[in-house]
C-alpha cells in the first residue's frame, strides 16, 4: 500500500522561533513542523507523523485529545481558536505552551501548492483539510504569572486580616477607657485599619485590571453604564446628589474595570466633600480633540493633592498619599489603561476637581429585527 502522502511547509519556516505544526484535521496528526517545534516536543517531524496528540500531552493535564480534535474542526472551518496546552516532551519534562490554529492556506490557494508537495512515494495530495498551528512556549511567563497571582492573594488576605485585628483590638481599647486622650489615638487607628481593609479591595481591583486574562466584555451605551455605577452609589450616600447627563449617545466596551474606575472616581468626589450635601456631576460626551468616549465627574472639592497625582506616573519611590485617594487613583489609572483609556485630572478655580476618564468610541449597535 502507498504511503500517506504529506504536505511541508516551505523551509523558511524554519528560520522561525516560534515553533509551526501543520496538522491533518482528518486523524489529528502532524504532517509537517518546522525546527523549533521539532525541539519544543523533542520528537522529529517523522515520529510525530505516527503519534496522536495524546501522546506529547501531560498526563495530569486536563486538555484532552478529543478537546483538540474539536479545536481542529473549528479552526478548519474558518475559526482562529487559542488555548493553552502543556505538552510533555519525548524526556519527559512538561512545558507550557500557547498555541493559535488557524486554516492552512494551501489548502485554498488556487494552485494548491501546498498539497502538491510529498513525501514518501511522492504522490500528490488529497485536498485533506489542514490546519496551521504556533505554538509558543510560555513556561517562564505562567511561572511567573502564578507567582504573581499567590502574592495578590497573600497580600489581600494579610492586608484584611491585620486590618480586622488592628479595629478589634481598637474597639476593646474604646469600651475599657474613659482617657480622652486614649480614646481620640484609638478612635484615628480604628479609622486607619478600616482604611486599610479597604486597600484590600482595591488590591483586588487593581488584579483584576492587569492581570486580565481575556474577561468577557459588553458592548453599552455609555451613558447606561455610568448610570448603572451612580445607581449602586447612591444608596450608601443619601444625602448627595448625583446628575448624569448625556451629551451624546456613544458606546463603549466595558467590563469590571470599568465599573471600578468610574465607582472610585465618584466615591471618591463624595467622600472628600467638605459640604454636607455634595453634588456629584458625570457628564458623558465626545471628546473634543480626539472624538473618544469623555466621561467627566466633576466636584467642588479641595483640590486633589499633586503629589498623588504625578505619582500615578512615577516609576520612583512612592510616598505615603496624604489625600486618602492614593490607592483609588491607581485603581482608575490601571483599571481604565485596561480597557485601553486613558485617566486625566483638571483643577477647577478656585476650588473642585474633574476626572476625565477617555474610553474607545465604539460602533453603535445595529437595531435588532
Amino acid at each position: 500500500m502507498a504511503a500517506k502522502p504529506h504536505a511541508r511547509l516551505p523551509p523558511a519556516y524554519d528560520s522561525l522561533r516560534v515553533g509551526i505544526a501543520l496538522f491533518d484535521v482528518a486523524d489529528g496528526t502532524v504532517e509537517s513542523a518546522n525546527d523549533r517545534l521539532e525541539s519544543l516536543v523533542g520528537y522529529s517531524t517523522a515520529e510525530l507523523r505516527g503519534l496522536s496528540v495524546g501522546r506529547y500531552t501531560a498526563n495530569t493535564y486536563r486538555f484532552s485529545e478529543s478537546e483538540f480534535a474539536e479545536r481542529l474542526r473549528e479552526a478548519a472551518a474558518g475559526g482562529s481558536p487559542e488555548f493553552t496546552w502543556r505538552i510533555k516532551r519525548r524526556d519527559g519534562e512538561l512545558v507550557w505552551v500557547r498555541v493559535s490554529l488557524s486554516p492552512w492556506s494551501g489548502d485554498r490557494g488556487p494552485e494548491g501548492d501546498a498539497d502538491r508537495r510529498t513525501d514518501g512515494d511522492g504522490e500528490r495530495g488529497t485536498g485533506t483539510r489542514r490546519v496551521l498551528a504556533e505554538v509558543r512556549d510560555i513556561s517562564e511567563h505562567y511561572a511567573a504569572s502564578r507567582r504573581e497571582a499567590l502574592f495578590w492573594r497573600v497580600l489581600r488576605h494579610n492586608l484584611r486580616n491585620e486590618a480586622n485585628k488592628i479595629i478589634g483590638y481598637t474597639g476593646e481599647i474604646l469600651r475599657a477607657t474613659d482617657d480622652d486622650g486614649v480614646r481620640e489615638a484609638a478612635a484615628d487607628a480604628r479609622e486607619a485599619a478600616v482604611g486599610l481593609g479597604g486597600v484590600a479591595t482595591s488590591v483586588k481591583e487593581i488584579q483584576q485590571a492587569v492581570c486580565r486574562s481575556e474577561p468577557p466584555r459588553s458592548h453599552r451605551r455609555a451613558a447606561a453604564a455610568a448610570r448603572d455605577v451612580v445607581a449602586a452609589l447612591e444608596p450608601s450616600y443619601p444625602d448627595a446628589e448625583f446628575v448624569v447627563e448625556e451629551r451624546r449617545p456613544m458606546w463603549i466596551h466595558v467590563d469590571a474595570a470599568f465599573d471600578h474606575a468610574l465607582r472610585h472616581a465618584v466615591e471618591n468626589a463624595v467622600r472628600h466633600a467638605d459640604e454636607p450635601d455634595p453634588t456629584v456631576e458625570v457628564t458623558v460626551r465626545p471628546s473634543p480633540n480626539t472624538g473618544r468616549v469623555e466621561i467627566r465627574v466633576v466636584d467642588a472639592n479641595p483640590h486633589i493633592p499633586e503629589a498623588e497625582v504625578d505619582a500615578l506616573d512615577a516609576f520612583g519611590e512612592v510616598t505615603n498619599t496624604r489625600h486618602g485617594t492614593g490607592v483609588g487613583l491607581f485603581v482608575m489609572k490601571w483599571c481604565i489603561e485596561s480597557l485601553g483609556g486613558e485617566l486625566e485630572f483638571e483643577r477647577r478655580d478656585p476650588r473642585g476637581n474633574v476626572v476625565r476618564l477617555y474610553l474607545p468610541a465604539r460602533e453603535r449597535p445595529a437595531p435588532s429585527a
